[in-house]
């Protein structure tokens, strides 16, 4: 059995200067508290002087191979966006773009203090490699467009995914099925998507409710607001993760509730594509788990989560005037422990005996941490991603120093370069 020791570390709730020790085993915390506890003392000891400890952020939503298009099409709405710039260059993509895209994302995601995320492409096998070799966790699903000629072959893929990867990695790969939007998933090909997911016991993620725009048009082509049609089609029984849910009547949150359908909020995203702003405040009221996402890349520039979860805050503050609808502290369990509820990961997002071990240090001798009014306060208002120094996931470090431990980061960058340059000139 692997063990490890963090000693001396500071946490988010003890008192400043107050040090704590973190032990390790296999994959799960099995003790904090200011010990060495039985059994620990000749296991590997990570120094955490100068540092602060936490769970790693999840990132609820995203199309992490998009990082190669950072940049390539930016200031458009959504759907001019996609239709007349991302899909084309999408059609050009190939298993190595996608791979090499997930490994860019993965060491950003990483290197900024992520040890979760979710996403929705093609090629989901390969970025399932990625992760796996990586050692990060994820939650994947198969990008699903029912209006495509090949729809029943993405579907199919989608499939595979679930019979190959569910659980891999030693747990780090949980397997969704992934339709992509109502607008592009007509009702016959969403009930084979249904019947797929519940016959592979897996659970569904899609964008819903994303622009008025596509709200309006459902509703007018079908008489109901998108949410309900899910409803009625099973889709909710079956546990889905809601991308984005701008756009919702308070009777389309009443049966979300009810129906605990968690909701990857995206207010970055949202923001830059001209989408609206959610209204979480009113989500958290009727008991609605929201986690934090980035979107792909292209559509926020960054996978930056410690900037979404600052976002989320200042965001619904200026929305609402009323500085409590979303504090700090609700704000950092956005991204951490109501994020792996979204993607259905258990025991994950606290730093407890029993969780899993996806931690961060926090390298805090920056000026921006001092003076030490209120350590939780700092992190999400002040600190920078870049500031994650050493990243523990499934109770493996992955990551020390800001350096990569499981893989060549210059050879990534390199090849993903490469990918990006030769979907832009083909």
């Amino acid at each position: 059995m692997s063990k490890l020791l963090i000693k001396n570390i500071e946490l988010l709730h003890t008192p400043n200067g107050e040090l704590q020790n973190i032990a390790i085993e296999d994959k799960k915390i099995a003790y904090v508290g200011k010990e060495v506890p039985a059994g620990f003392e000749s296991a590997e000891v990570v120094d955490g002087k100068g540092k602060l400890a936490t769970a790693g952020m999840v990132n609820t939503h995203g199309h992490v191979s998009m990082t190669l298009l950072r940049s390539y099409a930016d200031d458009m709405a959504l759907m001019d966006w996609l239709e007349n710039k991302i899909w084309p260059i999408e059609a050009k993509m190939n298993a190595n773009d996608i791979y090499w895209g997930a490994m860019l994302g993965i060491v950003e995601m990483l290197k900024g203090g992520t040890t979760c995320f979710a996403d929705m492409y093609c090629f989901m096998e390969d970025v399932a490699k990625a992760c796996v070799e990586t050692g990060m966790r994820a939650n994947l699903c198969r990008g699903l467009i029912g209006v495509a000629p090949d729809a029943d072959v993405k579907l199919a893929e989608n499939d595979v995914l679930a019979e190959n990867w569910q659980g891999a990695g030693d747990g780090l790969i949980r397997v969704t099925y992934g339709p992509h939007a109502p607008y592009t998933c007509p009702i016959p090909y969403l009930e084979k998507v249904i019947k797929a997911a519940a016959d592979h016991k897996a659970e569904i993620q899609m964008h819903l409710c994303e622009t008025k725009f596509e709200v309006e048009s459902y509703a007018k082509e079908h008489g109901i607001t998108p949410i309900k049609m899910m409803d009625k089609l099973g889709m909710f029984e079956l546990g889905t993760i809601a991308a984005h849910a701008v756009h919702l009547t308070d009777e389309d949150m009443d049966i979300m509730a009810a129906k605990k359908v968690r909701v990857a909020h995206n207010p970055q995203s949202n923001l830059k594509l001209a989408s609206g702003i959610a209204n979480v405040a009113k989500m958290l009221e009727k008991g609605i788990c929201v986690g934090l996402g980035t979107d792909g890349a292209s559509s926020n520039n960054n996978l930056d989560m410690l900037e979404e979860c600052r976002a989320v805050a200042m965001l619904h503050k200026a929305t609402t005037f009323n500085p409590l609808v979303v504090p700090a502290a609700k704000a950092w369990d956005m991204a951490t422990v109501d994020g792996a509820k979204v993607l259905g990961f258990e025991g994950l997002g606290k730093l407890e005996a029993g969780q899993l071990a996806d931690i961060v240090l926090w390298d805090t001798h920056k000026p921006y941490w001092y003076p030490r009014h209120n350590k939780l306060s700092q992190l999400v208002y002040a600190a920078n991603s870049s500031d994650a120094d050493t990243i523990i996931v499934n109770g493996k470090k992955v990551l020390e120093g800001g350096k990569l431990l499981t893989f060549d980061e210059e050879k990534i960058y390199a090849e993903a370069q490469a990918c990006a340059e030769r979907l832009v000139n083909k």
